[in-house]
């Protein structure tokens, strides 16, 4: 059992993210949603993106740590999009978490990174806002930090293809990415 917390995408706290953490604790890990906007979720990525501008990246940040403030050193650090970056951002000042878990979005700086430090990522292949060269750069970064490090890659799927509601949804992929989500928790 893990302690696992799970920032959201720019579109703010959704019912996917709802639905993501209630499979993780059905496995019996503990897992919290923090929202890191403090209103309603939106429609569109162009709201969300003007969301993010209008209440900040350092109001977000604050409040992910105020959500990690509680929850023990070893916790699993996990988003999805925007949220994969917020956790990867907080990395540095969680220099114990049990691992990286970064959804639709790569994060965490190679300074950050302890040897050995389990990290997984999920994402589009190809992604729009992650594009090969940065992510093939980024992974050789970390390697090259020392993380334990696994990444999986969907071809032809959307970015957020694990939100059921929407248009970018894969059914197929999404049903890859929890059963390796779910092992990589579980081996921690």
């Amino acid at each position: 059992m893990r302690h696992v917390v799970l920032f959201h995408s720019v579109y703010g706290l959704r019912p996917a993210v709802r639905t993501a953490a209630d499979r993780l604790r059905a496995a019996g890990h503990q897992v919290s949603t923090p929202d890191l906007y403090g209103v309603p979720a939106t429609d569109t990525v162009e709201e969300g993106f003007a969301l993010l501008d209008k209440i900040g990246q350092e109001v977000v940040l604050d409040r992910a740590r105020d959500a990690l403030r509680d929850l023990p050193p070893e916790t699993v650090l996990a988003g999805f999009s925007m949220g994969a970056g917020v956790a990867g951002a907080l990395l540095a000042e969680r220099p114990d978490a049990a691992g990286l878990l970064l959804l639709h979005g790569t994060g965490g700086a190679p300074d950050a990174v302890r040897p050995g430090l389990p990290v997984q990522l999920h994402l589009a292949d190809p992604d729009p806002y992650d594009a090969q060269d940065e992510v093939d750069e980024w992974q050789q970064a970390l390697t090259d930090a020392g993380a334990d490090l696994t990444v999986f890659r969907y071809p032809g799927v959307g970015h957020l293809f694990t939100d059921p509601d929407l248009a970018e949804h894969s059914p197929d992929a999404t049903a890859g990415v929890w059963p390796r989500v779910l092992a990589f928790l579980a081996a921690r």
